[in-house]
């Protein structure tokens, strides 16, 4: 009887709905046979090898997320070999958009949830707990060859990118710069990282980005990076690891810090001390609680929770406080959904992701 097949179907049933039960921050077990684990987040991931569980996760939303979760989905793949995770960065609306038609098992966005998206999935029936998993810098990028722009204010920015002043040579924006057209590469409007350099530069006026002929917009930071690396004259903004992937043919443009009066390149170093203002933001995915419920779900998002400092890292972003990631997990544990950073009218709440993403200000769905 002990060698049964049914008997030893009935084992790997038992490990493996263990592994789930032990919860956000508890040592998964590997099964006896199973072998050791391997990679780099191996050398501290309490996660061993599993080679029964079995499933789907699909992952929607930010590009500028993706690379996170695309190293996790790495990690995740050497430790449990038979879990299908898919990870698409079509834009951090089409993936909230994506949570709301249960189409995902969570999505990745590049900024904080909207209004009218939490409706959208409070309509749906569907429940999620937020989870800020890194920092980026937003970089502002120029052709390789590019050699009159040393720094960029927020105001040239306004000049360069917003509807109302959409300035069509250098030489409107900088007297003493070339008299040649600008070509603009930027985000489409289902990026968060649109929303996000859009808050920046025209939220208090209410006016939003260029989309005239000297404008391509595209949710695709690949299309992006080939358009500046070919037109000495261009300009593009981007998640900071999209930078670094491409340096060899982009050069990064230091931005005033508007507090400081002073031009700050964007780096690992200056986005984690903040000093890279105002483009250092948080990123975060947004997970699906009846669907956490899976096996190979809960797996996989309680694997990236406990590694995601260094998968930040492995993508070239900045690991949140450890505070943060514990109290992510204390809300998966706790089944506490919704949102930190909308307050009961609806408005966003104002404050670094510190003074937000606290107990106190969760909107629960």
């Amino acid at each position: 009887m002990k060698n049964s097949p049914k008997a030893f179907v009935l084992l790997c049933f038992i490990t493996a709905t263990a592994i789930v039960l032990a919860g956000c921050d508890q040592p998964k077990k590997a099964p006896a046979g199973e072998g050791e684990a391997t990679g780099t987040a191996g050398s501290s991931s309490s996660f061993e090898v599993n080679n029964s569980l079995k499933g789907k996760v699909v992952v929607e939303g930010s590009s500028t997320v993706e690379p996170i979760s695309i190293k996790a989905r790495e990690e995740f793949n050497k430790r449990f070999t038979k879990v299908n995770v898919s990870v698409s960065g079509q834009g951090t609306g089409n993936g909230f958009k994506a949570l709301a038609n249960k189409e995902c098992d969570f999505s990745d966005a590049s900024r904080p949830v909207k209004e009218k998206e939490f409706k959208l999935c409070q309509e749906a029936g569907v429940s999620f707990v937020e989870a800020p998993v890194a920092y980026d810098g937003l970089t502002v990028v120029v052709n390789k060859n590019n050699t009159f722009i040393k720094s960029l204010t927020v105001d040239q920015l306004k000049k360069i990118f917003r509807e109302d002043f959409a300035a069509k040579t250098w030489s409107a924006v900088d007297a003493s710069w070339p008299d040649k057209k600008i070509a603009i590469y930027a985000p489409g409007i289902a990026s968060g990282t649109h929303d996000y350099f859009v808050e920046v530069i025209g939220k208090k006026d209410n006016k939003g980005l260029r989309s005239d002929s000297q404008t391509t917009l595209s949710e695709d930071d690949k299309t992006l990076v080939t358009g500046v690396a070919q037109d000495e004259f261009a300009i593009a903004f981007f998640g900071y690891s999209y930078f670094e992937a491409n340096q060899d043919v982009l050069k990064a443009i230091p931005i005033v810090n508007p507090k400081t009066d002073t031009p700050v390149a964007p780096s690992i170093a200056s986005i984690e001390s903040g000093e890279y203002a105002p483009f250092s933001r948080p990123l975060f995915i947004y997970i699906n609680v009846e669907n956490y419920q899976r096996l190979e779900v809960e797996t996989f998002v309680d694997f990236y929770l406990e590694n995601a400092a260094m998968l930040a890292k492995e993508a070239r972003y900045v690991p949140l406080p450890q505070s943060i990631y514990d109290m992510v997990c204390d809300n998966l544990e706790q089944g506490k959904t919704g949102t930190h950073f909308l307050d009961d009218q609806g408005e966003k709440r104002s404050g670094g992701l510190e003074a937000v993403f606290k107990p106190e200000n969760l909107r629960a769905r």
